[in-house]
């Protein structure tokens, strides 16, 4: 049997409760997936959302920033809302009221703790550079003391989670299946689209294992130059 989140009233789903899940696998699986998350959080009375990287360990989130961040000074004073999307597709019915978006979207809600422990703050680090490239924290330098004491990090336990997701076709009446227009679904892929090596320092440091191939891939500005239309 999988292990679950409990469900309680902030992670019950009151419209389309058949989406959600609170399989632990699954989250994670969904969270690991992810480069950035969006954390809401309150401020000054008002309600404010940022983007941000994060990694994982166990059951936790972490997220990192500078100590004078204002987002992390209000998200440790209070609770936060965390959520992470995935666009798998767009779903393209028959009629514009039965368009919809295939996903797949974690929210966890929680109260942020400030990990102050220099080896934890540490693995965070880690934690991140291994969620955003695995193989990539063995290559760089890890952080000092000064860049570990000028950063301030935060954890927020994944326990109240729920994911929900949409797949599949469109939905759409009946009375519009013989329309003369097409549907289905447009699917959309996350991929690398190339590797550019910077042109600051040394040139001759060879890809690592995890780059090579991505630099045979063209450029998002070579691709541009490509598809541009002749003139």
């Amino acid at each position: 049997m999988t292990e679950k989140y409990e469900v309680t009233d902030r992670t019950t789903l009151k419209r389309r409760p058949h989406r959600g899940i609170y399989d632990k696998e699954a989250i994670q699986a969904i969270l690991d997936e992810g480069f950035m998350c969006n954390v809401a959080y309150v401020h000054d009375g008002a309600p404010r959302v940022l983007p941000t990287g994060y990694g994982r360990i166990g059951d936790y989130i972490y997220i990192h920033g500078s100590n004078q961040s204002t987002m992390l000074t209000a998200a440790l004073s209070g609770e936060v809302c965390v959520l992470v999307t995935h666009v798998d597709g767009l779903v393209l019915a028959r009629s514009l009221y039965n368009h919809s978006v295939n996903y797949r979207s974690v929210v966890v809600f929680g109260r942020p703790e400030e990990v102050t422990d220099p080896e934890e703050k540490l693995a965070s680090f880690e934690a991140y550079a291994r969620h955003v490239l695995k193989g990539r924290f063995a290559d760089v330098r890890p952080p000092n003391s000064k860049e570990l004491n000028s950063t301030t990090v935060m954890r927020i336990a994944v326990s109240e989670a729920v994911a929900k997701l949409r797949s599949g076709p469109p939905t759409d009446f009946e009375f519009d299946l013989d329309r003369d227009c097409w549907a289905g679904e447009l699917l959309i892929k996350q991929v690398f689209a190339g590797a550019v090596r910077d042109p600051h320092g040394r040139q001759d440091v060879p890809l690592p294992q995890y780059v090579q191939g991505y630099e045979k891939l063209p450029s998002v500005e070579q691709q541009k130059v490509e598809n541009a239309p002749d003139t």
